[in-house]
């Protein structure tokens, strides 16, 4: 993995779903509240030990399919939805449990 390419994205996200454009009239203060609340809890599992740092998901995820990781999710369940390019210049995406580092699927995004 080349470290200074790509700039590498993590978007903390519960309930399965990833923050979106906000309706009309909707509160933006109590939206990124709720972001800020969210990626709170992400760090507080991550200090207590109970998911895994995102070095080592990007370790394990590298070593199944070696590239540069663009993004990474942060989704309920816990799990961690990683996207690769490859060094064939295919985008893959891999789901991988947060607690022991499992790869659960791999797909062509």
């Amino acid at each position: 993995m080349r470290p200074y390419l790509p700039l590498v994205l993590l978007v903390v996200a519960f309930g399965g779903t990833t923050a979106s454009a906000p309706a009309p009239g909707k509160d933006k203060a109590a939206e990124k509240q709720a972001k800020r609340d969210a990626q709170e809890a992400a760090f507080a599992a991550l200090r207590r030990g109970e998911i895994l740092p995102l070095t080592r998901i990007m370790q394990i995820a590298t070593a199944q399919v070696p590239g540069d990781v663009i993004e990474i999710e942060y989704k309920a369940g816990p799990k961690y939805e990683v996207k690769i390019l490859s060094r064939t210049g295919r985008v893959i995406e891999m789901k991988i449990d947060a607690r022991t580092g499992e790869i659960l699927a791999m797909e062509d995004d």
